[in-house]
């Protein structure tokens, strides 16, 4: 029996919990209500045209078609995946589903003939999919983004007057804000989200080879071009046109690489987040019971944060698989992305596992000021930049050199070493005092 204890992948079985809702997206379950969705909106539209033969359904009942999707259970789940024992075809299975239940409710067998007419399964799975997609991206991953943009958005604001001494190459650096540290965190995911929301979710709809040609010969005088692009507008969906058999798949390998470049930023913020609690710049919330070492009874180890690494380094492997390989395919169609397609809700799952340890890691951070404020104090050369600067306004000769000889003897600079050698310069005692204003937690910029 399939527990989480027997469960093969970790999203289904450790990790399920923190993404349960996706079930609702990207399950077997999920994907055949999503088919009967398509299936069934695309039968209403038809009768909407309508087309002769459909002139004389009953309207009265879409809301009762619409209810076979809208009440799909794992019972009905269960009767595709009994039907497709013997088709052998998971979207045929679909459509004999559905005209059962045209059956059921007493609907004339002509007017179950035109669910799925004329269209091959690609035109249900390559609107099911990126549907799919499209609203677990807005009802399941972005909240639990944005619960952590929102806890960096805090973190902004709570420490934008903090100095911090900043590290390039590793090395003490000219000073920051801890707070505009996070911020710049904020405006690089602000601005992939925003990607992500102008991102269309593609559709093919377009028959066997995608020119509709059974639409077509059936009925020539109707637009079957301006029909497909309304139907799938009407999903919030947008129709790639022209196409092969199959969606191209080039816009939804863009949102791929949008979600990959968000994971980026995490790994991004995970590490540098992850040296600054060993630096001891951040303290951890200590959870009553809770172990950080087998071994070592003292420790509190910063595992959200690597925890969350791992899982957007999975996660980005996968889309990255995806990206690449869905818009290739040979010539009008070969079956390569079939198998490839049911795998999206993988890296989604692992990004928002990701986003839960991140969330969860970052509300435990604890400031520790006296640290920050003695690293400041102990690398009182970072202010040589200002200096030399405040010279270069003011003509002095050399003034790089002059200040490079300074910190670089390999003796400790402190503050009197940089106030003698202020007082020592030949400049106004204007001049002086504007760089004896100058110390690491008042040099931090704008």
């Amino acid at each position: 029996m399939l527990t989480p204890l027997t469960a093969i992948s970790p999203v289904d079985g450790r990790y399920r919990q923190g993404v349960d809702i996706l079930g609702e997206y990207f399950s077997e379950f999920a994907l055949i209500r999503y088919r009967v969705r398509v299936e069934i909106e695309y039968f209403i539209s038809l009768c909407s045209i309508p087309l002769p033969q459909l002139e004389k359904f009953d309207r009265s009942l879409f809301g009762a078609l619409r209810d076979i999707y809208k009440k799909f259970s794992l019972e009905d789940a269960a009767a595709v995946k009994e039907i497709e024992k013997t088709t052998n075809h998971d979207v045929k299975a679909v459509e004999y589903f559905i005209k059962h239940k045209f059956a059921e409710m007493g609907i004339d067998s002509r007017f179950g003939e035109f669910v799925h007419f004329g269209l091959t399964s690609q035109d249900i799975n390559n609107t099911s999919v990126p549907l799919s997609l499209l609203e677990a991206v807005n009802e399941a991953y972005l909240p639990i983004l944005y619960k952590v943009l929102l806890t960096l958005k805090d973190y902004a604001y709570d420490w934008k007057d903090i100095p911090m001494l900043a590290h390039t190459h590793g090395q003490p650096a000219s000073p920051t804000r801890l707070g505009k540290e996070f911020d710049v965190y904020v405006a690089r995911l602000e601005e992939q989200i925003s990607q992500l929301k102008r991102q269309r979710y593609p559709a093919k709809f377009g028959g066997a080879t995608g020119n509709l040609n059974a639409h077509h010969v059936a009925y020539p005088t109707i637009d079957w071009n301006a029909f497909a692009e309304n139907f799938v507008a009407s999903l919030g969906l947008r129709r790639s046109y022209p196409t092969t058999q199959i969606e191209h798949y080039d816009n939804l390998a863009a949102i791929f690489d949008n979600l990959r470049r968000i994971n980026v930023i995490l790994i991004d913020l995970a590490r540098d987040v992850w040296m600054y609690i060993s630096m001891d710049y951040f303290k951890q919330k200590i959870k009553p019971g809770e172990v950080g070492s087998s071994a070592m009874p003292h420790k509190v180890n910063p595992i959200d944060f690597e925890n969350a690494e791992g899982n957007l380094g999975v996660a980005n492997a996968v889309f990255g698989h995806l990206s690449e390989k869905l818009p290739v395919s040979r010539m009008q169609r070969d079956l390569t992305d079939s198998t490839v397609l049911r795998n999206i809700g993988v890296p989604v799952a692992h990004s928002m596992i990701a986003f839960n340890s991140l969330a969860k890691g970052l509300g435990k951070l604890v400031l520790n000021e006296a640290k920050l404020e003695m690293d400041l104090e102990n690398n009182w050369a970072v202010v040589a930049e200002g200096l030399q600067t405040i010279l270069r306004r003011e003509g002095y000769p050399n003034p790089y050199e002059t200040l490079k000889a300074l910190t670089r003897t390999g003796s400790a600079i402190t503050k009197e070493v940089i106030t003698d050698f202020i007082n020592s310069l030949q400049v106004s005692d204007s001049v002086k005092q504007e760089m004896l204003a100058i110390t690491p937690e008042t040099y931090t910029g704008i």
